[in-house]
Formats: structure tokens, sequence, C-alpha cells
């Protein structure tokens, strides 16, 4: 069974950015509100961090349930992991999610400043220095089987779709968003129809779903 490399639930600002500027561990996004990219996901009843009832049902719902079906390993680019540069200062630094971090699989960290790997709880990190069909293939045995992630940034996925190696992508277009500097995945998602299928789902909470699987 062919193992799939997946991006999912990534969002992107309406002029294409995934994040904005001055990243810092106040900011995981910089200048962007992860409030804002996220209210979609966050406002349905499978949001993970849920803590009252309710929530909204239907496809912004399907893609947040979906987050973790048949995923064995995730791949990260080292500024979603955090906002250290050059080599490592800080090794207690262990990423912006606590001691409960929300991947439950390998994952795996493209940095050029490799360092030991750690587990917190169910999730073990392992810090990479690979172009990204050697990582990938470290992923894909790692996943025994299941899929792998793409998580992000959208520079991380720009390399990967470079190499030629996403099968599948889903892609939350939030137009209240403007950025206008960051990090960008695209300046049209027009871009990448010569390699891939597009079908665009606008969705009642006002982001707009872009799905996208290889010709």
């Amino acid at each position: 069974m062919h193992q799939l490399v997946k991006v999912q639930n990534f969002a992107v600002s309406g002029d294409g950015f995934g994040a904005g500027e001055g990243q810092s561990r106040e900011r995981p996004f910089g200048h962007a509100d992860p409030g804002s990219m996220f209210a979609w996901a966050g406002a349905t009843a499978s949001w993970p961090n849920r803590t009252d009832p309710g929530g909204s049902r239907g496809l912004d719902d399907y893609f947040t349930r979906d987050f973790a079906h048949n995923i064995g390993a995730e791949i990260m680019g080292r500024n979603k992991f955090g906002p250290q540069r050059g080599p490592w200062q800080d090794h207690d630094w262990r990423g912006w999610w606590g001691g409960e971090p929300p991947f439950h699989t390998p994952v795996f960290v493209l940095t050029h400043h490799p360092r030991p790997s750690f587990t917190l709880s169910d999730t073990t990190f392992h810090f990479v220095d690979g172009d990204p069909a050697t990582v990938l293939a470290q992923a894909r045995e790692a996943a025994q089987g299941r899929d792998v992630r793409l998580g992000g940034g959208a520079t991380t996925i720009r390399e990967f779709l470079d190499a030629d190696l996403v099968d599948t992508m889903h892609v939350a277009v939030v137009p209240a968003v403007q950025l206008g500097a960051g990090v960008r995945l695209w300046v049209s998602p027009d871009e990448l129809l010569d390699r891939f299928h597009l079908e665009v789902v606008p969705s009642p909470s006002g982001v707009i779903h872009h799905l996208f699987w290889r010709r």
C-alpha cells in the first residue's frame, strides 16, 4: 500500500502567507494572529483543545477530525518547532506544545544543526539534516506503513513541492486575514495546477478549503 505524503489543515492568509514576520517565543506565527488563522478549526466540535460542549459540525469539523487519520509520522521545519536560529543555545526548549504535543507519532524536524532526539508523552522528536527525499525515507520507515504528514511551515512545504514529493494537500485559505509579508506558500494556488488537480470548497465559516491531489 502506497504511503501518501499529505499536507493537512494548513492555514494561509488571503494573500498566501502561512506565517507573518518577527517570530518569537511569544509569537509563533510572527505578526499573524493564530486565533484568526485557525478560528475555523477551533470552532468545531472535534477541536482537540475544546473544553466546553458544542462546536460546529460540517466541513470544517470533518477536516479537523481527519487530521490524525492514518498518520504515522510528521515532518516539520525548524521554525515550526521553535524560534531559535543557528546552533541550539537552549536545549530546554522542547517546542511550543508543552508536555503533551498533539502529534502522537515520531516527528522529524528539519535543521542544519542536529540535536539529540527526545520524547514527550507519545511523541518523539528527531532533528535531522538532509534533503527532502532523504528525510522522507526516514519518516516513511518510522510511519510503519501509514501516511506521512508534512506539517509546515510554508518554506518546508515549498521544498517538498519543489522536490515533487507531495501527494495530497489541504490548505485552508482565510480571506479575512491579509498579512502583506511573512513566509509565503504561494502567490496564487494556480501555480500548482501543472501537477495537481484542485477542488475549491467554500465553508460557512468564511474559509475556503483548497484540496489538491496529484495528477
